[in-house]
């Protein structure tokens, strides 16, 4: 077993639980974590929290709260927030306030080794004592204009030299150091932590794509300034979750919280929405997406139900799998697809997508008339159903049971439509009624008013049953499923 080695940053700056920390924490690890043992790697994932920062103490401030209190609380909500959406949690999960000793002693590395500089109380990295810096953004130290990404200070001997040290300000939570009372800056943070746990060596460094720079260069620059064998093997960096092409972001005033989402659509749909871009690409949000992801949960879902109410009540499990060869050749190439595409930079998007070629097939066994007298129809079935579960289950996308999750995808359905289930099948009623005495038009208008509200009427030779739809209004803006 091959040990992999990965480091995962969480910034409390939003002091809420936004989708915008999923850039970092879930688009790109979430299903890589489960991928790679699935390979057979073993992970050990470190996940760091920022609970000491300017705007944390700033808002702390404004509540009348300690900080560190405050940060405490936000991390336990986004735990739950991360257990909604079924991400797995870290190996190890640092925080910056009870790794103080390790920062100190990084920085002293750092100094000793003639890379940084002291003043009044502060410690500034030297950016010329670096010549690789700018190497993982590309950016030139000319490139760089002092008050946008880099603190102005005239005290510095170069504009783009960041702090490793702040001196203690009044009011604001401070440590004791060699260079007396105050907190580290941002930057050092993450490499002292991921020292501590991983070495100055690993493989794998996520952050989302704003962090590249100053962020991760800087992290670069000090690293290697502690140890001149620091190396990071891969940087994954992922796009930003934007709302009509802007970033989501609090001071914009665009963005929602997990909470928000989750309380009309349901967890495993916005998962199912949020994988269906590829990590390092922009993904935008929209109720109109949700909604086709929350209808795409639901046709998955209930297909696997189907398959495993019929194979479960029919087939002999003393029987041998033996299926047709049709059958076989569609779970080898969709097997093959999903290794081949999350191999190659985790393309989740192109598996979502092969997903209907094994779903068709087992829809077809299921209900049409052809299907139903296919030799082998049971163990088919089965074999396809095992094959997109333990697909979804590396994704993340498993619920505890199919009928739990089918039966929490209608509540959602109802909520989002602002009806109850019986109101639901009073109009079917009604429209049954209509039917009998064939006032189709009126059957018709029925239908309708409950499509455009997201509510789909199924009709069969002995009853009408509802399933969750996109609203009529929003299906000609859902792109056809490929």
């Amino acid at each position: 077993m091959v040990k992999l080695e990965c480091m995962f940053v969480v910034l409390l700056l939003m002091i809420s639980a936004t989708l915008v920390m999923l850039g970092f924490t879930f688009r790109s690890i979430s299903s890589s974590g489960r991928y790679l043992r699935f390979m057979g790697y073993e992970v050990n994932y470190v996940r760091n929290f920022t609970d000491v920062d300017d705007k944390i103490i700033a808002r702390a401030g404004e509540l009348g709260e300690d900080p560190i209190s405050l940060s405490r609380r936000f991390c336990e909500e986004f735990h739950r927030d991360m257990g909604y959406l079924h991400c797995l949690p870290p190996t190890v999960e640092p925080r910056v306030s009870d790794h103080m000793p390790q920062i100190v002693d990084m920085i002293k590395q750092i100094l000793d080794n003639g890379r940084a500089y002291r003043i009044e109380g502060d410690v500034y990295f030297s950016v010329d004592e670096f010549p690789q810096y700018g190497r993982l953004s590309g950016r030139k130290l000319e490139d760089n204009r002092a008050g946008e990404r880099v603190a102005v200070d005239s005290r510095k001997k170069n504009p783009a030299d960041f702090a490793l040290w702040k001196s203690a300000k009044e009011g604001e939570p401070f440590w004791e150091s060699p260079w007396g009372p105050g907190r580290p800056g941002w930057h050092i943070e993450c490499s002292a932590m991921s020292a501590a746990y991983l070495g100055y060596s690993f493989d794998i460094h996520g952050g989302g794509m704003d962090l590249i720079f100053p962020h991760h260069e800087n992290e670069i620059a000090q690293s290697c300034a502690a140890c001149d064998k620091s190396n990071i093997s891969y940087w994954i960096h992922n796009g930003f979750v934007t709302i009509d092409s802007l970033k989501m972001s609090k001071s914009l005033g665009n963005f929602f919280t997990i909470r928000q989402v989750i309380e009309l659509h349901h967890p495993l749909a916005l998962r199912l929405f949020l994988i269906g871009t590829h990590y390092r690409s922009p993904i935008n949000y929209s109720d109109v997406l949700l909604e086709s992801a929350s209808d795409r949960a639901y046709y998955i879902y209930q297909t696997l139900q189907d398959c495993e109410e019929v194979a479960g009540q029919q087939l002999d499990p003393s029987q041998k799998e033996n299926i047709p060869t049709e059958i076989v050749d569609c779970i080898k190439k969709f097997n093959d697809v999903f290794l081949t595409s999350m191999s190659e930079d985790l393309h989740s998007p192109v598996v979502l997508s092969a997903l209907s070629e094994p779903l068709k097939t087992a829809n077809d066994l299921l209900h049409t008339r052809k299907g139903k007298k296919q030799g082998m129809r049971i163990q088919s079935l089965a074999a396809l159903e095992k094959t997109v579960r333990n697909v979804l289950n590396i994704l993340g996308l498993m619920p505890t049971s199919y009928h739990e999750v089918l039966q929490q995808l209608r509540e959602k359905a109802l909520k989002r439509a602002k009806l109850t289930e019986d109101q639901v099948l009073e109009k079917i009623q009604e429209r049954n009624a209509a039917r009998k005495n064939k006032e189709y038009e009126r059957s018709d208008a029925i239908r309708k008013d409950l499509s455009t509200l997201g509510i789909a009427l199924m009709d069969t030779p002995n009853s009408t049953t509802w399933r969750p739809a996109v609203p009529l209004a929003m299906q000609e803006q859902c792109v056809p499923e490929s």
